[in-house]
């Protein structure tokens, strides 16, 4: 486990986590604005693994745009969950010669070329939202994201206090060590844990593949998702299986924050993805400028924090905001 590290910035961003909508592969420019409009003279790539449809990258996103404005940087956003083809956004930005790059580092083997093609070229690289253990030996120089492995132990330990003895861990993106790590945290701390592969993709199958589940096997007594479109399919997925299941889940979006409210949903984990879009621009903007370096070789953790019953409606109102 490692210490809680945050800048002071990150402290006084979003509560929230997600909004809706996603891309895939899609590119746009964010210049200046606020203060600094058009001001640093900087180009930023931020690349991420976003699937199309998952709520959660719009808060990523937004927070992206909002400090490129904040800094007066130019922003081109791109994003690929193939892992192949991450790589060679990753490697289309060194091409163009861009100032600095950010990147979700989820697949850590498949992008660890294009990671050193920027470094020898000289382009500083931060790493978000996954990859923390990972992010140093690819060379890249910060960390702005959620230890998953605390988040995943936090989640097991909170429900094995509620008597969880079988709780099912949803992985919904094939080989993704962020996913693979809470569900091993929740694990160390419920040995019963079972892991089931769905298709994030694709709402419909894995509302499909967990009713069969459910159904097939009563002894479940948790299920644990690692986004909220897929706990939203849990939700469809327990009242068509009859299942006696409690369903807990990492991240957070409006609709989600709606279903703790109403009790349909235990708990979630947010990571605060809003923070971590901004930080990792402004990262590089600062390490341009000025030579900062944040988290001091460590990584600034964003997360994790519990949204729960008790503090639902003092969140709700944050998940409204900082989406665009």
């Amino acid at each position: 486990m490692r210490p809680f590290l945050a800048a002071a910035a990150v402290a006084v961003l979003s509560l929230a986590a997600c909004s809706d909508g996603g891309r895939q592969e899609t590119n746009s420019d964010t210049s200046g604005g606020g203060n600094a409009a058009g001001s640093s003279g900087y180009t930023v790539a931020f690349v991420t693994h976003e699937t199309p449809g998952d709520t959660f990258w719009d808060k990523v996103r937004a927070g992206a745009e909002q400090a490129a404005k904040d800094e007066g940087v130019t922003l081109k956003y791109s994003n690929d969950p193939d892992a192949g083809k991450q790589a060679q956004l990753i490697q289309s930005a060194v091409d163009a010669k861009v100032n600095g790059i950010a990147t979700t580092l989820v697949t850590p083997d498949a992008l660890a070329g294009a990671v050193k093609s920027a470094t020898t070229a000289g382009i500083p690289v931060v790493g978000l939202n996954a990859g923390i253990d990972q992010y140093q030996k690819l060379g890249a120089l910060m960390y702005f994201g959620s230890d998953e492995t605390v988040a995943g132990t936090s989640v097991g330990q909170r429900i094995a206090a509620a008597g969880a003895k079988h709780p099912l861990c949803v992985i919904h993106q094939t080989g993704s060590v962020s996913l693979e790590a809470r569900c091993a945290g929740v694990k160390s701390a419920v040995p019963g844990t079972e892991n089931l592969q769905v298709n994030g993709a694709d709402d419909s199958a894995v509302t499909t593949t967990l009713q069969a589940k459910l159904a097939q096997d009563k002894s479940i007594d948790y299920v644990v998702t690692l986004g909220a479109p897929v706990a939203l399919d849990a939700i469809n997925a327990k009242q068509q299986a009859s299942s006696p299941a409690k369903i807990v889940t990492f991240d957070l979006n409006q609709e989600m924050a709606k279903r703790i409210k109403d009790g349909s949903v235990e708990f979630a984990i947010d990571q605060q993805p809003y923070a971590q879009g901004y930080m990792a621009v402004s990262s590089l903007y600062l390490y341009l400028k000025n030579g900062n370096d944040l988290g001091g070789g460590k990584p600034v953790l964003t997360g994790p924090s519990f949204v729960d019953s008790a503090n639902i409606d003092k969140i709700l109102p944050f998940t409204e905001k900082n989406t665009r």
